[in-house]
């Protein structure tokens, strides 16, 4: 799933080959994929792109006074055409979900691969309007996020550190993967109550929140949209690598299963050399 880094990077190319350009056609290929119908995707035809925004994991495309807000979930992703062929795609046909036309013949389409259909795209007078941005919590690359500001939101707390860290309305952006590296950075397991975390342990989960999400961030700049993926996965120190040594110290990267998901982690950088019960609501092993 595309997370905060490559979002962001998404937004600054895209409003570098974006912005200035006049969208001619917004074609809906899936039937899923449209979650508005006022106003109309006809509305921003003949209307020029003044700005490309994130809200976390949200695109933000501002074109003709409206957003088109776009959620790219676990399997979507952009892809960027210079030209399209002159036939329009067959709706129903592959992994593409909406075509974006500008006047100058490129633009791009969303792509989702799977069976399981979650990208969203929005078409909205206000980014609030969408219920997913409405919720989010504060972005954790804000000027205004510091320490005291990630320890407030922790406060009171009750789940596990990794379910914190992942949940959208109380930090925007980081999903399975960066709360994956975040913890490995801090030496954390993925399975602490945050209730039982101290303050210097807040400190260096914070230090290590914002180092690794930046650190995405700088290494995905620049990057075209075809490469992002790639770069993502070449960049995660545990997250994916089940089975290979830790960069850190040399043990072997471990995972849990859920129904859905997955987590990697280091049993020696994390905890105390324990393996973790690969089970649901797993706990560590006496």
């Amino acid at each position: 799933m595309p997370e905060l880094p490559e979002v962001e990077a998404l937004r600054e190319f895209l409003g570098t080959h974006l912005v200035g350009q006049e969208i001619v056609r917004v074609l809906p290929l899936a039937i899923s994929v449209l979650k508005t119908y006022d106003p109309p995707l006809t509305a921003v035809e003949g209307a020029e792109v003044t700005a490309v925004d994130r809200h976390g994991k949200w695109l933000d495309i501002s074109v003709g006074g409206l957003h088109l807000v776009t959620h790219l979930a676990r399997a979507g992703w952009l892809q960027w055409k210079d030209e399209f062929p002159a036939a329009p795609p067959r709706p129903g046909k592959g992994p593409l979900a909406l075509r974006t036309v500008l006047a100058s013949g490129g633009g791009f389409d969303l792509t989702e691969a799977g069976t399981t259909k979650r990208l969203a795209v929005h078409l909205v007078r206000d980014p609030a309007e969408v219920p997913g941005v409405a919720r989010l919590g504060p972005d954790p690359l804000a000027d205004g996020f510091d320490r005291d500001a990630f320890a407030a939101l922790l406060a009171g707390e009750r789940r596990q550190i990794k379910g914190a860290l992942r949940d959208q309305g109380l930090i925007a952006g980081i999903g399975n993967a960066y709360s994956d590296e975040i913890l490995h950075a801090a030496k954390m397991s993925p399975f602490k109550p945050v209730r039982n975390i101290d303050e210097n342990e807040i400190t260096d989960l914070y230090e290590a929140l914002r180092s690794t999400l930046r650190d995405a961030v700088e290494r995905s700049r620049g990057l075209a949209a075809g490469r992002l993926k790639a770069e993502k996965k070449s960049g995660l120190r545990v997250h994916g690598r089940t089975g290979q040594p830790c960069p850190v110290c040399g043990d072997t990267i471990r995972e849990v299963s859920f129904s859905d998901s997955s987590l990697q982690y280091c049993p020696t950088c994390q905890t105390g050399g324990k393996p973790l019960a690969d089970r649901r609501l797993s706990r560590l092993l006496k």
